[in-house]
């Protein structure tokens, strides 16, 4: 089995928890940083800017992406602008629509092609691929998130939209896929054996490395142990 060091994916690490941040960023599989509206609502951040900037200063040598919240393209947009101005290593979050199901792709292709690094998120079918890379295309560097775990929820293979993606962006390597919402810590070398460039693990599912390539019959015993020890503790009798 593969170790995780073996893999050609690039890891970037998915929270809102500024103090996480820090300490992954001391993490060597740890190329980049994504966060979203609601991770941060999550983590009690109060102040949107403050949080952001913070992280920014603390983390100013790797990728880091942050999410417009408007629903209105002009608010967005002016949002959009503003975020850019943060860090030449920082990525503006669009979402693929709003909230009325409008198509976020002309706003998309205007950062864009204006040099500024965009990251197309909630992306879950080939159709909006398609219209994202219609857009960024000969633009500034950017990413297409595709939601793999919010996908395999509904029953459906993300790796067949993830391999699709990859067929559809433009060889000179300008628009990278993220394979993002991972569950489980398999979703890693998932999405490597597609070819995905990047995927967005939390600090949960970090914490599950040292497991990568464990005996499986260790493994089994361990889990019996806890099954018992557990009815022990609980004082459970028939």
């Amino acid at each position: 089995m593969k170790l995780i060091t073996d893999l050609r994916i690039k890891l970037f690490a998915d929270s809102a928890d500024l103090p996480s941040l820090i300490a992954l960023a001391r993490h060597s599989l740890i190329q980049g940083f994504t966060t979203n509206p609601t991770l941060m609502h999550k983590a009690g951040v109060q102040d949107y800017r403050v949080f952001a900037k913070a992280a920014v200063a603390l983390l100013p040598a790797k990728p880091i992406s942050f999410e417009v919240f408007a629903d209105d393209f002009t608010e967005m947009e002016r949002q959009a602008r503003e975020i850019a101005t943060w860090g030449s290593h920082v990525y503006v979050k669009i979402p693929v629509m709003n909230t009325m199901r409008q198509s976020t792709a002309p706003l998309i292709h205007r950062l864009s092609h204006d040099g500024i690094r965009v990251n197309v998120t909630a992306v879950m079918t080939l159709f909006q691929v398609q219209a994202c890379v219609d857009a960024l295309k000969d633009g500034a560097y950017s990413y297409i998130s595709i939601f793999a775990g919010r996908i395999a929820d509904t029953g459906r293979d993300p790796a067949a939209v993830v391999e699709g993606a990859l067929r559809l962006i433009p060889p000179n390597g300008s628009i990278e896929v993220i394979w993002a919402s991972p569950r489980e810590l398999f979703n890693i070398y998932q999405a490597d054996t597609t070819g995905c460039h990047v995927i967005t693990v939390t600090p949960e599912l970090l914490k599950k490395l040292p497991g990568v390539g464990r005996d499986l019959t260790d493994l089994s015993h361990d889990t019996v142990t806890m099954f018992h020890d557990d009815a022990q503790r609980a004082g459970y009798t028939l």
